[in-house]
């Protein structure tokens, strides 16, 4: 059986010029679709719903999740923090949304693999902190926006030995993109740090305790096609999906 993997979209409530203008719209990137099917995965677009019961009929209809990247940031206030930078936010709807499903899946054990936004989503979910912006808060940080396309990598990560991402890259280093102003600052309570980039930006966490809750700071879905280590990413998720069905 193939596994459905539920996949959040990003959501413009009416106020972002880029996608939908005032008209509210759902989009995501196809890369992220393409990815789960083009690997035996049958992805379902979640629509961002309410209502607790409708969250909760959803994720019974899935095998996994994948939290997609998002431009804009979470609201400081979600890890007790004021906002200090002004940087555009997350749509309510979808902050709250994707939250809960952190929650949910961990309460289900249900595989999960956050990615870029989704990373620090799974850790502010988790009881986590993140820094509103790299190069304000890190001294000497590296530029973690590449100028370059995502289908290219920029900078290296350390990958922690026995965790659950060295058994899946099976590598010590791992080159990777690199596309966001925020990250972890403070790794929830439940987590585990799993790799770091050279100036010390916390770059994959996961739980020690879980199947596979792995979220990770770079953009697998631009390097999977000729990258295999970012390939198995999502086969790695594919294959925890597989046996969430008895």
């Amino acid at each position: 059986m193939n596994p459905v993997i539920g996949v959040t979209p990003d959501f413009n409530a009416g106020d972002r010029q880029d996608m939908g203008g005032r008209e509210p719209t759902y989009f995501l990137r196809a890369r992220y679709i393409r990815a789960i099917e083009e690997l035996g995965g049958i992805p379902l677009i979640l629509p961002l719903v309410s209502a607790p019961a409708a969250r909760r009929r959803l994720l019974d209809g899935v095998d996994g999740l994948l939290l997609t990247g998002s431009g804009p940031d979470l609201p400081p206030r979600l890890y007790g923090e004021r906002q200090r930078y002004k940087f555009p936010l997350v749509s309510e709807r979808r902050s709250d949304f994707e939250l809960e499903l952190v929650r949910q899946a961990r309460t289900r054990d249900l595989p999960l693999l956050g990615i870029c936004g989704g990373m620090q989503t799974v850790n502010v979910a988790c009881g986590g902190s993140l820094f509103q912006d790299i190069p304000s808060q890190v001294q000497q940080a590296l530029n973690h926006r590449q100028p370059t396309k995502a289908v290219q990598v920029s900078h290296s990560v350390s990958v922690a030995p026995k965790s659950l991402l060295r058994r899946i890259v099976d590598r010590a280093t791992l080159m990777v993109n690199s596309s966001h102003h925020q990250s972890v600052k403070t790794v929830a309570p439940s987590l585990v740090a799993s790799a770091v980039a050279p100036d010390g930006i916390v770059e994959a966490i996961e739980s020690p305790t879980h199947r596979f809750l792995l979220a990770i700071q770079w953009h697998p879905e631009f390097l999977f096609e000729h990258h295999a280590a970012h390939r198995r990413l999502f086969e790695a998720l594919l294959r925890a999906a597989r046996r969430t069905r008895p």
